[in-house]
């Protein structure tokens, strides 16, 4: 009969269990070539796990030799607390994980560590369970985001950073760097903390200490925008460095340009510097728990002080300094501040205008002159060249 391989896996749903602690696990229909169909169901964590080996065995397919020959779909790390939210929102990236595995060449897609992660198991068949604790919840997915592939998103690709300069964490929830240290980043934070992975490790690392393996990333920070955006502290910093602001928990600031590092640049009346954007809220928008964890937490350094750097930062990123952040941000007030003068000036100016020329006198047309009596004999009728006789 030849040997086992898998035609098509299908993710169903995940469920939510309860024994022997509150987990979760995805359900998959895996159809294999004899034409049986079996569920069977698996963490996520165990998933990962499959992943770094299979990168491990194909490690030119995986792009470990060279970035471009990479055919293996990309798929983030777990989160440290894997919640209800993540694991709904994970789904589109497993189902199209499953779907690109599939259709991989035969050395891969059928190969035993595939074959065998799939297998139906005792616990899929039989689930611990305790009669005690309630039962599973199942959350199946929608039959329109089945039938309808293009509303399933493709899976995440993790960018790789290069650190440039050794990083000893502060807590446990960071992970440490060495300078020249490869690292994939699953999730960029736009207060300056980014989640990596290295190996087996994973955890928040200071965006000001990485940089992309191929240029500067200038075209994720926005230009400056020097009307400003309505911002409100919720969190009091003293400044340290002499380009920062001093500021108290409710002051309402103009940020005018987002950085990648955590530090925006900020506007406090005609007074501009450098802020922890981590510890500002945007004005009218609801606070969150998340948000409020983040600001818990220490701002991340900045670029500018990290020392003894070799860096492509330095070579080509457009570098902007506070002087003219500050120059351009008063112009730019001064300048509004013109337009609104010179607009009311041109009302008035247009009133006073018009009001003259109402009072003048409309011109009367002119009345032309009679004809003579010769040329009325030539030229009209019998009936009013008679009137003149």
């Amino acid at each position: 009969m030849g040997d086992t391989f898998i035609r098509h896996i299908e993710l169903l749903g995940y469920e939510k269990r309860f024994f022997p602690s509150q987990h979760y696990v995805y359900m998959f229909l895996v159809k294999w070539n004899d034409l049986s169909e079996k569920v069977v169901y698996r963490r996520f964590t165990e998933i990962y796990e499959f992943h770094k080996v299979l990168k491990e065995m194909f490690p030119i397919e995986s792009g470990d030799i060279n970035i471009e020959n990479r055919i293996i779909p990309h798929l983030p790390a777990p989160k440290w607390f894997d919640g209800q939210r993540s694991t709904e929102n994970r789904q589109s990236t497993l189902a199209e994980y499953c779907y690109t595995l599939v259709n991989l060449p035969h050395k891969i897609s059928r190969c035993l560590h595939v074959v065998n992660f799939f297998k139906v198991r005792h616990d899929d068949m039989n689930p611990v369970t305790d009669s005690q604790i309630k039962k599973p919840e199942v959350f199946l997915l929608t039959k329109d985001s089945k039938k309808n592939p293009t509303d399933i998103t493709g899976p995440i690709v993790l960018q790789t950073y290069r650190a440039i300069a050794d990083y000893e964490k502060g807590s446990t929830s960071e992970m440490a760097l060495k300078a020249g240290d490869m690292v994939d980043v699953v999730e960029k934070s736009e207060n300056g903390w980014w989640f990596c992975q290295l190996k087996n490790k994973r955890g928040w690392v200071p965006a000001a200490y990485l940089e992309p393996l191929d240029g500067p990333d200038e075209s994720e920070e926005q230009e400056p925008n020097y009307a400003g955006e309505a911002y409100v502290v919720q969190k009091s910093y003293t400044a340290v460095e002499e380009d920062e602001l001093t500021l108290k928990e409710g002051d309402t600031i103009e940020v005018i340009h987002k950085l990648l590092d955590g530090w925006w640049v900020i506007r406090k009346d005609e007074t501009t510097g450098y802020y922890p954007s981590m510890y500002l809220q945007k004005a009218g928008e609801v606070n969150t728990s998340v948000k409020s964890e983040l600001r818990n937490r220490g701002a991340p350094p900045r670029r500018s002080t990290i020392r003894n750097v070799r860096s492509i930062h330095k070579q080509g990123r457009k570098q902007i300094s506070q002087e003219t952040y500050r120059r351009n941000s008063k112009k730019y007030i001064q300048n509004q501040r013109k337009m609104r003068g010179n607009s009311q000036n041109k009302a008035n100016v247009i009133i006073e205008k018009n009001e003259p020329e109402d009072n003048k006198p409309k011109a009367q047309p002119a009345v032309p002159p009679r004809p003579s009596k010769d040329l009325i004999l030539n030229r009209c009728t019998e009936s009013t060249w008679r009137k003149i006789l």
